[in-house]
């Protein structure tokens, strides 16, 4: 087998608005997903033995890689035992959906070492988690549900981000089940009104988000579990950034910068930050139908 580097990237959360528990337990979403171009590097190549086997350093417990693989091979996928090695770059349970991420990269590159159907992928990812369909196709996209139906959306106009990752990590059962604690969710009405305003906005290439709709509705949990994530998004705002939010349920906070400096002013705020925050980043959207793996002979 050749090997094959594949990109998983990191996702930002430009809207996150929350409805209340389902029957199944998951909560009602709407959310504005963005790829960025923070990624982590998976490389696939023959196992040695005659099982698979995912290698992440630096990082223990299940790997949601080693669950696509299983998944896929449980639909009958032929592909033979293959070793994957994971380079971390995407922050670990900071909301920015790494171990999703890593997932959805693997099932890209899955048709690569043997054939599957795409329905297939998709059942797949669906069974791993509601950030998993949305990273299969890098870009902007639109989720409901669960937050496991996703659509694409146009590019919105010219924007960067700067990342600024925490010393410390948030799990994300505990953001949810805080938010339950305080009664943070929007009533059905709302909501379904909020998604057709979202909708409308998103649906016109070029568009930049009101202020209104970039919020994130798990981020008062987030601060209730980590008060120190206020801080983060202080520092944020007074480096700039037109919009400052917690990302997916933190407790990494981004700020976003629009316009055609949006690039240059998100490294600015990079710089100004990183005495505070040495993890800073900047980050810029990844377009759609971007290449996610190629392989290396």
């Amino acid at each position: 087998m050749t090997p094959i580097r594949t990109q998983a990237f990191a996702k930002v959360n430009l809207s996150l608005l929350l409805g209340g528990a389902r029957s199944d337990g998951r909560h009602e979403l709407v959310t504005a997903i963005e790829s960025v171009d923070l990624a982590d590097e998976l490389v696939m190549t023959p196992a040695d033995g005659d099982r698979d086997e995912v290698i992440c350093a630096g990082v223990s417990g299940p790997n949601l890689v080693a669950e696509a693989i299983a998944s896929l091979r449980a639909t009958g996928w032929g592909a033979p035992p293959v070793h994957v090695e994971i380079e971390k770059r995407i922050p670990v349970a900071a909301g920015m959906g790494g171990g999703s991420a890593d997932a959805a990269a693997l099932l890209r590159a899955a048709p690569a070492l043997a054939p599957v159907s795409r329905e297939v992928i998709d059942e797949v990812a669906a069974g791993l988690g509601s950030d998993v369909p949305s990273q299969l196709d890098p870009g902007p996209s639109l989720a409901v549900g669960a937050g496991d139906l996703v659509r694409a959306v146009p590019e919105l106009d010219t924007h960067a981000f700067v990342v600024v990752p925490q010393p410390f990590e948030l799990s994300t059962a505990d953001v949810y089940r805080e938010a339950d604690r305080l009664g943070r969710h929007r009533g059905e009405a709302e909501l379904a009104g909020l998604k057709l305003e979202l909708e409308s906005f998103l649906a016109v290439s070029g568009s930049i988000l009101p202020p209104e709709l970039v919020v994130n509705d798990l981020a008062p949990a987030s601060l209730s579990l980590r008060p120190e994530v206020g801080a983060a998004l202080e520092a944020v705002t007074d480096a700039g950034a037109t919009n400052s939010l917690v990302c997916g349920s933190g407790p990494t906070v981004i700020g976003v910068f629009w316009g055609a400096a949006a690039s240059g002013n998100a490294a600015a705020a990079r710089d100004r930050l990183r005495d505070r925050y040495p993890l800073a980043v900047a980050a810029r959207p990844v377009k759609r139908g971007v290449e996610g793996s190629t392989a290396n002979p």
